[in-house]
C-alpha cells in the first residue's frame, strides 16, 4: 500500500510541475520552446526560474501535506501566487517590457525574473508551513 501512495504522489507531482509549466507558457506572448531551440539564453534562464518555483512550492506543498488533496490545494495557492507576483512585477516595472526583453535575448531580464520567481517562492513556501 505504501508503494501505491508513493506511486501516485509521484504521478501527481510530475503532473502538476507540468500544468504549471503549462500555464506559464502561456503567460508569454511567444513560444517558449522556440525560443530555447533558439539558444535564447534569456528564455531559458527565465524558465528555469519558473521550474525551480514551482518546484519549491510544490515540495513545500508535498511535504507538508499527508493528503494529496491537501498537498494539490496548496500547490495551487501557492502557484497562483507565483503568477501574480509575475504581474505585480510587470506592473511594477512599467518602463521594462519583460517579455519583449526575454524574446530580444536580454540575459541580465532573464537572470532578474528567475530570482524573484525562485525567492517569491521561497516566501510563498513558508506560508504555505
Amino acid at each position: 500500500m505504501i508503494v501505491v501512495n508513493i506511486v501516485i504522489s509521484v504521478a501527481v507531482i510530475i503532473v502538476l510541475q507540468l500544468l504549471g509549466m503549462v500555464v506559464f507558457g502561456w503567460m508569454t506572448p511567444f513560444n517558449d520552446l522556440e525560443e530555447l531551440k533558439r539558444g535564447n539564453a534569456a528564455v531559458g534562464l527565465a524558465m528555469g526560474g519558473k521550474f525551480m518555483s514551482t518546484a519549491i512550492v510544490l515540495g513545500v506543498a508535498a511535504y507538508t501535506n499527508s493528503s494529496i488533496w491537501h498537498m494539490m490545494l496548496w500547490f495551487a495557492v501557492g502557484y497562483v501566487c507565483l503568477v501574480i507576483a509575475y504581474w505585480i512585477f510587470e506592473w511594477a516595472t512599467p518602463g521594462l517590457k519583460l517579455s519583449d526583453h526575454l524574446k530580444q535575448g536580454n540575459v541580465a531580464v532573464g537572470i532578474l525574473l528567475a530570482c524573484v520567481y525562485v525567492g517569491t517562492s521561497f516566501a510563498i513556501g513558508s506560508l504555505i508551513i
